[in-house]
């Protein structure tokens, strides 16, 4: 039993994209499993400053009074004051009892990281979900971008272990930031299926409000340029005219969205749903002929996963994680990233073959369920935990050796003397 203390941003009720859902599913795996999880994280209106839910204690940090707007897409003031708050309430959480580990998820808590991580003197594992680097396409063009960079190298380098969800990350961290290929473990994210698996009422519900007499195209997340959202509605011409009365339904929120509603407002057949909550989302894909995953950057592709679990075809552009998780004619289809021209043709291959859609859907919901369950990725991370504490414990045993060999023997001193 690992007794872990877990720092995020985000967690249920408040869930911003991905990172919390799956801090939310890791942690309630981890202890079922047996472990003692506590999860430090931002407290949001309605929800209770400290609970145990699901097995976990989750202890959430009070906004102070103090307003640190954000503006223009630079989180740095609004992220430092957020740490301060945070640190408190994971010194506070400190307070009942101890802790083998802290897990870091992502840069947005490093500075707490550190201080609660040398607070404790325990090892600390960072679990890095995605660079400002790679969401930027490698162009850092503000100093909050450049200062983002330097605090995820800091967080690489002063963790015991990294984290990352696939190989594709793995690689990317290793280059950035320097990082041991060795002190850098690849564990996937998870998906439970079940949760994914809408009822037919739902699903039907779904398709009565979202899609016409033709085909649903669906996608989900936020709406962020490295989303690639432009580029399915760049897709749309060709589609248009081989798929009578198809729809388009887009679901999310960010930064982009005022941008992709201007592409988008010559398309009738697009709708912009906002930030839909699980069972509607569920529903929504469970409701769609094809989802498509249209990024520019995706260490990882989760709601690929999402979509197959709910046994929904999917179209993903050939990059980053998405490149491992989805194979092209087995469990679903692939296209060149940052190509419209080829994302439709994709789509179109599913729309056009019913036959040929089911087959991709099944086979996906079958390796969603073999090789992305959630308790096997808890026990990756739990092994990860593990060998970040005897690697720690030979540490100090190295620490105690040097010093007990400057050490002068009683006989040694007795001649000196």
């Amino acid at each position: 039993m690992t007794r872990i203390l877990m720092l995020s941003w985000e967690y249920p009720p408040l869930l911003v994209g991905g990172l919390g859902r799956h801090v939310h599913a890791l942690a309630t795996t981890l202890a079922r499993a047996g472990h003692e999880v506590t999860v430090v994280t931002r407290h949001t209106p309605g929800a209770l400053l400290e609970e145990y839910s699901e097995g976990v204690r989750v202890v959430r940090a009070p906004d102070d009074p103090p307003a640190f707007p954000v503006t223009g897409g630079d989180l740095l003031a609004w992220a430092v004051a957020f740490n301060h708050t945070l640190t408190r309430a994971a010194l506070r959480a400190c307070r009942t009892g101890g802790f083998d580990v802290v897990h870091a998820h992502d840069w947005l808590v490093a500075h707490t990281a550190m201080t609660v991580r040398d607070h404790l003197d325990v090892p600390l594992v960072a679990t890095i979900h995605a660079t400002e680097s790679g969401r930027h396409q490698g162009h850092l063009p503000h100093p909050h971008n450049r200062t983002i960079d330097d605090i995820e190298r800091w967080l690489a380098d002063q963790a015991d272990r990294v984290i990352v969800c696939s190989d594709y990350m793995k690689r990317e961290i290793t280059r950035l930031f320097g990082v041991p290929a060795d002190r850098v473990d690849v564990v996937y994210n998870g998906v439970d299926t079940l949760r994914w698996r809408a009822r037919p009422r739902a699903v039907a519900a779904a398709r009565t409000r979202y899609a016409g007499d033709g085909p649903l195209i669906s996608y989900a997340g936020r709406l962020v340029y490295e989303k690639g959202v432009q580029l399915l509605l760049a897709a749309l011409p060709a589609l248009r005219d081989r798929f009578p009365g198809l729809r388009v339904v887009i679901a999310g929120d960010g930064p982009y969205r005022a941008e992709l509603e201007a592409l988008a407002a010559g398309a009738p057949e697009v709708s912009f749903a906002g930030f839909l909550g699980g069972h509607e989302l569920t529903a929504l894909m469970g409701a769609s002929d094809c989802y498509v995953v249209p990024s520019i950057y995706e260490p990882f592709g989760m709601v690929a996963l999402e979509a197959s679990a709910a046994g929904t075809p999917v179209a993903v552009a050939a990059t980053g994680g998405l490149a491992e998780i989805v194979d092209h004619g087995v469990t679903g289809v692939t296209f060149p990233p940052g190509d419209p021209y080829a994302l439709a043709e994709a789509v179109d291959s599913v729309l056009a073959d019913r036959d040929y859609a089911r087959s991709l859907a099944l086979r996906a919901r079958d390796r969603v369920r073999d090789d992305f369950n959630w308790p096997a990725i808890a026990a990756g991370t739990a092994t990860v935990y593990a060998g970040a504490r005897a690697h720690d414990a030979g540490r100090v045993s190295r620490e105690a050796e040097h010093v007990l060999a400057r050490i002068p023997s009683p006989s040694t001193a007795h001649s000196a003397g």
